[in-house]
């Protein structure tokens, strides 16, 4: 069983909060193509819970520094033991 994670690579142009409600919109269209599984349903429904829930200033916050010093920074969203979590990666 894969269990459903989304990888969102903000940047200096597009922030958490866009790239995430783009990621959604692009599984939710799929979806209702029907060119979805359950795995995409799994991803869109995450990224829903997380554009409902995240504190994007916080979150904004966390990365713009990296950011602006030209790292890359990922976050990785994600179910553990029913909470959603994420985590954050600068590379």
């Amino acid at each position: 069983m894969r269990v459903a994670r989304a990888q969102l690579r903000p940047n200096l142009s597009h922030c958490i909060e866009t790239v995430a409600r783009e990621e959604y919109e692009h599984g939710l269209r799929r979806l209702l193509a029907g060119e979805g599984d359950e795995h995409l349903a799994e991803r869109t429904e995450l990224l829903r819970l997380f554009l409902e829930t995240a504190d994007f200033r916080q979150l904004r916050s966390q990365c713009e520094l990296h950011l602006l010093d030209g790292k890359e920074v990922t976050f990785v969203v994600y179910m553990h033991e029913g909470a959603l979590k994420y985590d954050l990666l600068v590379s």
